[in-house]
């Protein structure tokens, strides 16, 4: 299923499909802005036993059945006009 602009219920709909009369609720949550972690865990009533989902919002507002791609430190070159004296000076 593309996630592009779904809302988290939609998602929820899609992957646990509750059904009339069970109950699903948030079992667990975490919004840091600073980590950027932000997901929430869906538990569904099943007769068998409770079902459990995470999803996971990304950068882009999104809802995911999987993590965002952690953001890696990266070197990048830019292009350089002059000489290595120059820099010095």
């Amino acid at each position: 299923m593309a996630s592009t602009g779904k809302s988290l219920r939609q998602m929820v709909d899609y992957w646990l499909a509750p059904c009339e009369g069970e109950r699903v609720k948030v079992a667990k949550f975490r919004n840091r802005r600073l980590t950027r972690e932000r997901y929430v865990c869906i538990e569904a009533s099943r007769p068998a036993g409770p079902v459990a989902m995470f999803f996971f919002r990304h950068d882009d507002g999104n809802w995911c059945i999987y993590p965002p791609r952690l953001e890696q430190p990266a070197m990048s070159l830019t292009p350089w006009s002059g000489s290595c004296t120059d820099a010095v000076a």
